[in-house]
């Protein structure tokens, strides 16, 4: 079986950034799945899973209220590595176009006073939440992009060459 193009990136190179992961076309529209990297993967301690879950429910929660996005998200949830998370929007638009989108989103757990969902009507695992580390990973990533938005490594997957016999098999790294 062939790797999925997000298996295929080099982990050991992939900094904290906004990358498009894929672009699919689905009959008449196009979809576009975003890696939203808090953490370095394989060199910083993952995001903590309390925290993970908090974030993933105030996120999805501001996406789908922001005026100008709300029509066009399709997902917001936790990678299973826990380094970060995934966004599906409608649409085929270039990490940078989402930028300001993510650092309001990142800013604004900060305002948050309680995580919305989290009444076991609403949540798989309402005990599991931790709003003030959430804030905490919050901050740092969003002063990380403010720090480097001119840098064009966290809008841009890590480019690697492969490994390729002379006949044709080639090696991945993952």
């Amino acid at each position: 079986m062939e790797l999925i193009k997000s298996f295929s990136v080099d982990h050991t190179l992939i900094v904290p950034g906004i990358f498009t992961s894929r672009v699919d076309v689905l009959g008449d529209y196009t979809v576009t799945t975003y890696d939203i990297r808090l953490k370095r993967p394989n060199r910083e301690p993952v995001i903590d899973v309390a925290a993970m879950h908090s974030l993933e429910h105030i996120i999805a929660t501001f996406l789908r209220n922001d005026p100008d996005m709300k029509d066009e998200v399709i997902y917001w949830g936790p990678m299973g590595c826990l380094t970060g998370f995934y966004l599906i929007l409608k649409g085929s638009r270039a990490p940078k176009e989402i930028y300001k989108l993510l650092l309001s989103a990142f800013k604004y757990v900060d305002s948050v006073n309680e995580v919305p969902g989290t009444a076991p009507e609403n949540c798989g695992y309402y005990r599991m939440h931790n709003l003030e580390m959430a804030k905490w990973y919050a901050s740092e990533f969003a002063s990380y992009l403010e720090e480097n938005a001119n840098n064009p490594d966290i809008f841009e997957y890590p480019k690697t060459e492969r490994l390729v016999t002379e006949s044709g098999q080639h090696f991945y790294d993952s």
